[in-house]
């Protein structure tokens, strides 16, 4: 098997991967490797845009205000002011580096998102932000000389010896090939999960191989319950969800039920601008007292023109859909949208592994508590995937040899078996574990996904059969821990205990052949 050898390997090309590759190119080598092409991530797809305290009538303490309030108490502090007061450093940075966000008459475009005090989302390309920046990022990661990518390539395994990790095992899709990766520090920035849900907003290599990779290495997990829905998805049926930027309310969209009413207003102060689990449920109550499939986005008392020019890329799509957004009531429904827990890492994105680091969506920093605050990912991607790199320079080059590792194939025979498991995971945890819960209904769909992982063998030789083996232990990760958490909070609803319980401001930590820990927020 052949041993590539570098300084720092990125496993992932979103935001956080390329901002982490970008600033680890100034201390040595780095490989990104990513299983798919670099430009697909859910960074790439993201409408809404960045948030950062950049106006003389905004502040760092204003934004860390509203990110804890929207938290629901599970935010770390130090976190919190790491990401609101380098947040706006990092993108001085970007814009210093020749990053364009809108302007109209040289000043910014400000949104305004659900619960956000102050209009501090900055935008690229109108609703392209996401697309706009990851490839700024990608032409400045990849223009170093230092940095190497590996399209089409999966890995597989990462490589933890005395301790320490060392590198990952890699599987090369166009040749089939195995590689090593050997490397003084691992990054993984794999992005969510919210694939794992048959209605999601995310792309379809969202799957959450990153958090299965780190859990088998032995890494911790936090707070695996809280999966954040985001409330406006385009829904039609036998179709996949279409997001409907969060920016959208935030320029005077209204959220009508099927009897034309705007219900938001009687729910929350902000109304249609309320955090985003809280109007996800609101449009979920909706729906079940009605028995009605979705309810509606309505933007026919706005300005038209300033709409078709504000959200160009989703005008576009939904006339492709067959509706005309200045005109038309738009059907949506709640869809898995964010990962808001994942591994845990310290304020350097390293993990309980010396060696092994994470950032992005697919990390728990404790920037995000138990609801994420509307376009905070992306600033979160270019804080943490910094500080990770920085971090990850300063260890040492292993001095051990890797040891031979097992073979992993990729046969074409195997993928219907895993697309199989995945569609039928897909349905149960979006009937099970959605938007609300109940302990009942966990239990039973932990016993049916043990039923199912009975059917994957426990040391996989493929590729397929891995995926379905790790895609089925997510799952049972993620239930397991809404059951134990037995009230309502943020992104995780349970029928059973309908309200917050203070003695539950705890972070639920698994950790594999362990049994789960409960870890007070720092005060």
């Amino acid at each position: 098997m052949q041993v590539l050898n570098f300084d720092t390997i990125i496993i992932g090309s979103g935001l956080a991967g390329l901002s982490a590759a970008f600033h680890a190119s100034k201390h040595g080598t780095v490989a990104i490797i990513t299983k798919s092409q670099l430009d697909t991530s859910n960074s790439y797809y993201a409408q809404g845009g960045i948030a950062g305290a950049i106006m003389e009538d905004d502040s760092p303490e204003l934004h860390y205000h509203d990110t804890v309030v929207a938290g629901r108490g599970l935010c770390e502090k130090e976190a919190v002011e790491i990401l609101v007061n380098e947040g706006r450093d990092r993108i001085m940075e970007l814009i210093e580096m020749g990053m364009k966000f809108d302007q109209v008459d040289g000043k910014y475009v400000l949104g305004l998102e659900g619960g956000h005090s102050k209009r501090r989302i900055l935008h690229a390309g109108g609703d392209a932000t996401g697309k706009e920046l990851t490839c700024f990022m990608l032409q400045k990661a990849t223009e170093q000389p230092t940095v190497s990518s590996f399209e089409y390539t999966a890995v597989t395994k990462l490589i933890v010896q005395d301790g320490k990790c060392v590198g990952a095992q890699a599987i090369d899709f166009t040749t089939g090939e195995n590689l090593t990766f050997k490397a003084k520090a691992s990054i993984l920035a794999t992005g969510g999960l919210s694939r794992i849900f048959s209605r999601s907003t995310n792309p379809h290599t969202a799957t959450g191989d990153g958090i299965a990779l780190a859990f088998e290495a032995g890494a911790c997990l936090a707070d695996m319950e809280f999966i954040q829905f985001h409330p406006s998805a385009l829904s039609i049926e036998n179709k996949d969800a279409f997001l409907i930027s969060e920016a959208v309310r935030g320029e005077g969209a209204w959220l009508l039920n099927d009897k034309n009413e705007r219900f938001m207003k009687e729910v929350h102060p902000l109304a249609e601008l309320a955090p985003r689990d809280i109007v996800a449920f609101s449009i979920f109550k909706q729906m079940q007292r009605q028995q009605i499939p979705n309810v509606f986005l309505s933007l026919k008392h706005l300005d038209a023109d300033k709409i078709k020019s504000r959200f160009s890329n989703i005008y576009h799509k939904l006339k492709e859909c067959g509706y005309d957004m200045t005109t038309d009531l738009l059907p949506i429904a709640p869809a898995a949208h964010y990962m808001v827990g994942g591994i845990k890492t310290d304020l350097h994105g390293e993990t309980n592994i010396p060696g092994l680091f994470a950032c992005g969506e697919v990390a728990s920093t404790g920037v995000m508590g138990a609801n994420r605050l509307a376009s905070n990912s992306l600033l979160e991607c270019l804080v943490f995937g910094k500080r990770a790199s920085e971090r990850a320079s300063q260890h040492p080059i292993p001095d051990t040899e890797i040891h031979a590792q097992d073979y992993m194939t990729n046969l074409k025979e195997h993928e219907d078996f895993f697309l199989t498991i995945k569609n039928d995971i897909a349905d149960l945890m979006s009937a099970n574990v959605g938007i609300v819960r109940d302990g009942q209904t966990l239990k039973k769909t932990l016993d049916h996904l043990e039923e199912i992982r009975k059917q994957i063998p426990e040391k996989p030789e493929d590729y397929n059969i891995q995926k379905a083996l790790q895609i089925t232990e997510i799952c049972q990760l993620i239930t397991y821990s809404a059951l134990l958490r037995e009230e309502s909070r943020g992104g995780h609803i349970r029928e059973d205990f309908q309200h917050e319980n203070p003695d539950f401001r705890l972070h639920i930590i698994q950790e594999k052949n362990k049994e789960p820990e409960f870890i007070p927020v720092k005060k």
